[in-house]
């Protein structure tokens, strides 16, 4: 194959040529995908990705070597990048700004591939608005012992308690075991109250299924409960976005679900090789995600309910400045041995 071919995106200030070098490197060896064959999955899911995954701050995953191989991280804008892929400053917990990368139209996304991006990690803000998240996403994170199917119920009982406080619940798999449930919300709070709202409903969550569910921080503590991953509500935590492929053997994908079809789904169906023709024959389960957003004042209400009942703040991640009545971020085990 060619040193580098050219390929003609389609977007919308019209088509855009985006160069792909080493077009034949291979990123998943054991599929045997290729650098050209994930920015033509851009090209193909390129319209639902950007309406799930544009204009947000991104950071961006990249592995030179292939899935087996180094990776890291980009969070500022690579250099070289076209004048037509822009940034926007975002501010960091530690308080420091700088810009970040900003995906408008797909060919964004395929240069990003050239440069060797698998996952693209957005922002559960806008970037007009970078503060103030307008998704209150839940990851559900099956801990040892469990996996996607122990998760279905527990996303179904979620999506219930989300209409219960006036919130469309969207689902899907996070390409591995996991399911990441999102809610689209009104711009109006900052990430610590969205924080805030996302322990109150696992709380909840937790009260309805003891058995099946944790908010344990500390995976000692956890057992082979679902995890809810409240801290992936944190300014500057991100999951792997909608349509984004996976570094893991088999390029399974981040898929967007229909709810009904969420108990007879296998996430290791969705792969790069598969999922544009899905869009084509099924369609895209989140399109029009935010033409209804809600507002999240009735699990604020819970949390200042739960705060009155004595259950204070959970831990944020070691990284993160220690807030004003967190609890310690020893693990148990460890703080036990402390004289």
């Amino acid at each position: 194959m060619a040193d580098a071919v050219t390929l003609s995106v389609p977007g919308p200030h019209g088509d855009r040529d985006v160069r792909i070098s080493s077009p034949s490197r291979v990123l998943w060896p054991e599929a045997g995908i290729t650098k050209l064959d994930l920015a033509e999955y851009f090209i193909a899911v390129g319209v639902p990705f950007v309406e799930a995954n544009g204009d947000r701050p991104v950071s961006l995953q990249r592995f030179p070597g292939g899935v087996d191989g180094e990776q890291f991280f980009s969070k500022n804008p690579p250099k070289g990048a076209p004048e037509w892929v822009r940034s926007v400053p975002v501010t960091y917990p530690s308080g420091r700004t700088h810009p970040q990368l900003v995906i408008d139209e797909p060919a964004a996304a395929v240069w990003a591939a050239q440069m060797n991006t698998i996952v693209f990690h957005p922002w559960a803000s806008r970037a007009e608005n970078p503060d103030n998240p307008d998704q209150l996403r839940i990851d559900l994170d099956p801990q040892p012992g469990t996996g996607f199917a122990e998760a279905v119920p527990v996303a179904v009982e979620l999506r219930k308690l989300l209409g219960e406080v006036g919130l469309t619940a969207f689902v899907k798999s996070s390409g591995s075991r996991g399911i990441h449930v999102f809610a689209p919300i009104e711009p109006e709070h900052e990430f610590l109250d969205v924080r805030h709202a996302v322990i109150a409903l696992g709380r909840e969550l937790e009260r309805r299924m003891p058995d099946e569910v944790t908010t344990n921080w500390w995976k000692e503590e956890r057992g082979d409960r679902i995890f809810i991953d409240y801290n992936q509500a944190n300014r500057d935590r991100t999951m792997a976005g909608a349509y984004c492929p996976r570094p893991l053997p088999t390029a399974s994908v981040s898929c967007p679900l229909d709810w009904d079809e969420l108990d007879s789904t296998d996430p290791g169906d969705h792969t790069v090789r598969s999922v544009p023709e899905r869009l084509r024959t099924v369609g895209d389960p989140w399109h029009g995600m935010h033409d209804s957003p809600g507002r999240i004042d009735t699990l604020l209400e819970w949390w200042q309910r739960d705060l009155d009942d004595g259950l204070g703040e959970l831990p944020f991640p070691p990284d993160f400045p220690k807030m004003p009545g967190e609890p310690m971020r020893v693990q148990p085990s460890r703080a036990k041995q402390q004289p």
